[in-house]
């Protein structure tokens, strides 16, 4: 487990992690609304994954100490990014964050509230400037404890667990990481079946960020085609099985 303390002795309650890639025109916005939320006893942890453009330029003139800039030095991906920066961390409770959404206030004691209750939390979001949404469901508070059915509605992609809205606490980093080598996507998903089989997952009505979507997002906006769904449905059933082992295997 990592220390919770900072330099000084100060305790870190909530670590936000971040990865970056070519994320010059909008990470700044997104910082300063993170940095809104947070408290002197929090911490941004932000990965680069080896930018070619200036993002890790715009991060590093942010003249805030509760930010922490680590330059990747070769590209490897955004799962393999955000695991590097959740371990970093030194947050008891650790949130998830993208780089190019905005924050909705109360978002983070919010989820701290909720935080209290499970080891996991999934919130909701609306599209920057009122732009439509996905045509996946949003999550609802009563089917938080419905571990079967969010475990199906995984499977066939009907629940809405993005990382860009999840938090969840230290100790169920052990599930969380190391995220099998197999994984290339969906971390979110990797977290959201780690919450499911453990039984712990609390789902938020509200909304708690504003997601900004464009060509560039990591999320596939449209369909894939059949062998790649095919593939993605073999993968989540792989990784219930890890996450079941994983239980069963730790005290």
């Amino acid at each position: 487990m990592n220390d919770v303390s900072a330099p000084g002795g100060r305790k870190i309650r909530a670590s936000v992690c971040m990865a970056t890639y070519r994320g010059a025109p909008f990470v700044e916005e997104q910082i300063a609304s993170i940095l809104a939320e947070l408290g002197a006893d929090d911490e941004l942890v932000i990965v680069d994954d080896a930018s070619p453009d200036e993002t890790a330029g715009v991060i590093d003139r942010i003249r805030d100490g509760r930010v922490r800039l680590v330059r990747a030095p070769i590209n490897r991906g955004y799962v393999r990014t955000f695991e590097e920066a959740v371990g970093l961390s030194r947050g008891e409770y650790i949130f998830l964050s993208d780089q190019d959404d905005v924050w909705i206030p109360g978002r983070l004691e919010l989820m701290l509230a909720a935080l209290a209750e499970s080891q996991v939390v999934a919130s909701n979001f609306d599209v920057l400037d009122g732009g439509p949404r996905p045509w996946i469901p949003r999550l609802r508070s009563r089917d938080s404890g419905r571990r079967l059915a969010n475990l199906w509605g995984i499977l066939i992609g009907y629940r809405a667990y993005y990382g860009c809205g999840m938090a969840f606490r230290r100790e169920a980093a052990r599930y969380f990481t190391p995220i099998p080598s197999y994984v290339r996507e969906s971390h979110d998903l990797w977290l959201a079946i780690c919450g499911n089989i453990v039984g712990s997952v609390t789902h938020l009505d509200q909304s708690t960020i504003y997601r900004r979507l464009h060509d560039e997002n990591q999320t596939p906006a449209g369909w894939r085609s059949l062998p790649r769904i095919l593939s993605a449905r073999v993968m989540l059933l792989r990784l219930m099985l890890e996450a079941f082992r994983r239980f069963r295997s730790r005290p």
